[in-house]
């Protein structure tokens, strides 16, 4: 195991409340509407939110191939700070690889903080590989380039969906 674990560290501000944006994240009826790279839709969830348990589902590629992942909550901070372990897995909830990956660490360390300033809320994600070998490590080192397209992506569909349940009805 190296000792030089990369770590991924993304950031997007949002015009909506730190609140609102901790809802969009710990209630699994509002993150099936925008959770996943851009174009995927959620299919079935899960989530048992509690430190130990964890959230189940399907996404959608827009070719309709599906893909399965879980997080394992280890740490929720309301509303400032969720720790997860971030894994594929299978519709029974067992860890897989990347369907399209593999070598992709099976497991990754999620660190997910949300910060208010003035009616806007930062939100930043920290992922480092967690229990993996060299050649996981390195892959992940690797995917920045590709991990900064798929969260820019799923930080948009965020994005959609706060405007859309943030606007008022039309009449």
């Amino acid at each position: 195991m190296s000792a030089n674990i990369p770590e991924f560290t993304i950031s997007r501000e949002f015009a909506a409340s730190r609140e609102k944006l901790w809802n969009a994240w710990t209630n699994p009826q509002e993150m099936a509407k925008w959770w996943g790279p851009k174009g995927f839709t959620v299919g079935k969830y899960n989530m048992d939110f509690r430190p130990g348990g964890t959230y189940l589902y399907s996404i959608k590629s827009p070719e309709g191939f599906t893909m399965w992942g879980k997080f394992t909550y280890r740490e929720i901070t309301a509303p400032e700070k969720l720790v997860f372990i971030n894994s594929f897995s299978d519709e029974n909830g067992g860890i897989t690889r990347h369907p399209l990956s593999p070598t992709w660490p099976q497991e990754l360390l999620s660190t997910i903080t949300f910060a208010e300033k003035d009616g806007k809320t930062t939100i930043t994600v920290r992922w480092t590989p967690h229990n993996a070998n060299e050649v996981e490590i390195k892959t992940f080192a690797d995917g920045m380039a590709s991990m900064v397209q798929g969260w820019g992506g799923t930080f948009d569909q965020l994005g959609d969906y706060l405007k859309n349940s943030l606007a008022p009805p039309k009449s």
